[in-house]
């Protein structure tokens, strides 16, 4: 994760905007031969951000991506989610 310093010596993280394309491209690459199941915890390592900010992100891209279809799928200990390309 890149982060930044501000001029008053404050480090901020990197923007959400890159964070979230950095998620959708990931679902894009995985998702390209059909659709994929996940939970966030369980790719969190390969895209550099916690399952918190995945699963915050999931949401916004249910509601915005053109390019995935995004479904919340199941709950069994953490949101499974189903992405499929659009």
């Amino acid at each position: 994760m890149s982060t930044r310093t501000q001029p008053s010596g404050e480090q901020f993280d990197e923007s959400t905007a890159s964070k979230e394309e950095r998620l959708r491209s990931f679902l894009k690459q995985k998702a390209a031969d059909g659709e994929m199941y996940f939970k966030s915890k369980f790719i969190a390592d390969e895209v550099d951000l916690s399952p918190k900010e995945i699963g915050a992100i999931m949401v916004k891209l249910r509601d915005s991506a053109s390019d995935l279809n995004v479904e919340k799928w199941s709950y069994t200990s953490a949101t499974t989610w189903r992405v499929e390309p659009a």
